[in-house]
């Protein structure tokens, strides 16, 4: 039996194949039983590379329910896939694991893939079609985009691009919190501009409104459309409608600033226009037919005596029953929403839209994800399963230069704004720097050292990578007229294999980041593939027989181009789901 690579099928995706067709063999044979589950069968690298080039806990999930020890069925399992002509060894470790050793021919064939595949080279149908929606940033529309909301914004719009290469729908939400006190004192904000665009004096910005600098545009916008109509008018007369142009005015700046890092959203959805439509009344209505929602009373906040407690009957939500630790209010006393309550209409609306949610939250919301995923589960789980709902929460980026905290901007006021730092680093900095950690783990930005030319700087390190292929191709066409050539590739030694065989587990990394909802794994691995191809790249120094291009073996020198051809390929693919350029030249 030989494995082959079709259009759609890299070697993982075929070993799992052929372990399943030896599983399939036992049951034929009566040596297992028909029927067992194999969803946690894994086939993936050994830890420890010396083991061999592939391992799978078929044995050890299987033995238990199919009434066998675990070596008797590896035992079974080996002798099945030593048939393979791509297995040259097949070994039983510990308990029952087995470690596969493939041949140099099968690790050609991959590489050959790589190319056949170009920039579909990783694609996968996993995600079956099914609609993913992920909401990301949906900061408040009061100001400029700052470097709070930039890390959430970067991890969302990477992993839409990761799960619509692996297979997903997507759509790209920006929830507008529109609806709450904030964008009321936006509005007056705007109102102080706009009295100062008229050549009123305003004096200093009054204690609790915005003091930014980026409000003077919209209050001179607002004086050019009303004139002084409203200077000297009651708030009533002009606080709705102030809110709505200084909102839809914090939009435009949003979307320009999104638009520095490549971020473009599909739907931006307004909390006000969810209101007004009577969408949190329907959610009511139909979480009260349910019976999770009734009328009661809340216990007094701890510390809170009876003298300064007034005790108020309102609707809350039965959040105890999906896990939550207190019932929760969807109204407030005056009749008025709470912010859970018009999240709770939101989530039920875009459910209807989606298999699948994702919403991305900056840290300081972890005290609301419970009792948001409680109400998910109820309203998308009343009449089967629930919707799959996922929150992920990303913690702060403290800016640094040269190690000493970044001053605060004047334009915003009071913090740095997302355009100036995009300014001074570059998209591809900010984008791949915001992924070099878990989006949970606390992280630092250095304007010095992101855009340090180092190995220190995987930001630079990872797209030196690449610029480094086309270096070694243009000095292959300059020194000799040399090409990649695929003919030769039985040529490449153990050395050059490793890179392929690095390289072959781009498919089920993206695969496995899609499952995770963690794209920060794409950059981790790009950071794998591009020390080792440097590493190998830099034995060329001292060891001229390593040199990708060798003027007195034109073979040699084909077949080495084309693998670092292949090499650039995947760069260039895991980069581009980050978002990231793939630059030729440093």
């Amino acid at each position: 039996m030989t494995i082959t690579n079709s259009d759609h099928q890299t070697l993982y995706a075929a070993f799992a194949g052929h372990l399943n067709a030896a599983l399939d063999a036992l049951e034929a044979a009566g040596t297992l039983p028909g029927g067992l589950k194999r969803s946690a069968i894994t086939v993936e690298p050994p830890r420890d590379t010396s083991h061999g080039d592939l391992s799978t806990n078929a044995a050890m999930v299987l033995s238990k329910p199919a009434g066998m020890k675990p070596r008797d069925l590896a035992d079974a399992l080996v002798a099945e896939l030593s048939k393979l002509d791509a297995v040259t060894s097949a070994e039983i470790a510990g308990p029952g694991f087995i470690n596969l050793r493939l041949s140099d021919a099968t690790w050609i064939a991959e590489l050959r893939a790589i190319a056949a595949l170009g920039a579909d080279y990783g694609r996968s149908a996993m995600g079956g079609g099914t609609t993913v929606n992920i909401e990301y940033v949906s900061a408040n529309p009061t100001g400029p985009m700052h470097m709070g909301h930039c890390r959430g914004a970067v991890v969302g719009d990477a992993l839409a691009t990761l799960l619509e290469y692996a297979g997903h729908k997507v759509i790209k939400e920006y929830y507008v919190n529109d609806a709450g006190a904030q964008v009321q004192v936006l509005a007056r904000s705007a109102h102080v501009r706009y009295r100062e665009a008229l050549g009123h004096e305003v004096g200093a910005i009054p204690e609790g409104l915005y003091p930014g600098e980026y409000l003077i545009p919209v209050g001179q916008q607002l004086a050019a459309e009303f004139g002084d109509k409203f200077a000297e008018a009651p708030e009533s007369e002009w606080l709705t409608l102030f809110r709505e142009k200084a909102v839809a005015a914090m939009l435009v700046m949003i979307k320009q600033d999104l638009a520095l890092l490549g971020i473009h959203h599909d739907l931006f959805s307004s909390e006000a226009e969810l209101q007004a439509s009577g969408k949190p009344d329907e959610a009511e209505a139909w979480l009260r037919a349910k019976g999770l929602v009734y009328d009661g009373v809340l216990e007094a906040p701890k510390g809170k005596t009876l003298e300064d407690w007034e005790a108020v009957e309102l609707p809350l939500f039965r959040s105890t029953q999906f896990g939550d630790d207190q019932d929760r209010p969807i109204k407030k006393s005056d009749g008025t929403w709470t912010y859970f309550g018009a999240d709770l209409a939101y989530h039920f609306q875009k459910a209807q839209t989606a298999d699948a949610l994702v919403d991305i939250w900056g840290a300081d919301h972890a005290g609301t994800v419970k009792r948001i995923k409680a109400a998910v589960a109820a309203m998308t789980g009343a009449d089967g399963e629930p919707t799959p709902f996922e929150i992920k929460l990303v913690q702060m980026v403290q800016l640094l230069r040269d190690g000493e905290p970044v001053k605060m901007s004047k334009r915003s006021g009071n913090f740095v704004t997302l355009a100036e730092v995009v300014t001074e680093v570059g998209k591809d900095v900010v984008r791949f720097t915001m992924l070099t950690r878990k989006p949970e783990a606390q992280m630092d930005f250095d304007f010095a050292k992101v855009v340090e030319a180092s190995k220190d700087n995987p930001v630079f390190y990872v797209q030196y990578a690449n610029a480094r292929v086309h270096s070694t191709l243009r000095k292959g066409e300059a020194e000799g007229g040399f090409k990649p050539s695929g003919e030769n590739l039985e040529l490449l030694g153990a050395e050059e294999l490793e890179l392929v065989k690095l390289a072959a587990q781009f498919p089920r990394i993206v695969e496995a980041a899609a499952a995770a909802r963690e794209p920060h794994r794409i950059a981790f691995f790009l950071g794998d593939v591009a020390a080792a191809f440097h590493g190998y790249w830099n034995l060329g120094n001292d060891r001229v027989e390593k040199r990708f291009v060798n003027a007195a073996d034109g073979n040699l020198t084909g077949a080495r181009l084309f693998l670092a051809a292949q090499i650039g390929q995947l760069v260039r693919n895991g980069l581009a789901l980050l978002g990231v350029e793939a630059v030729e030249e440093m």
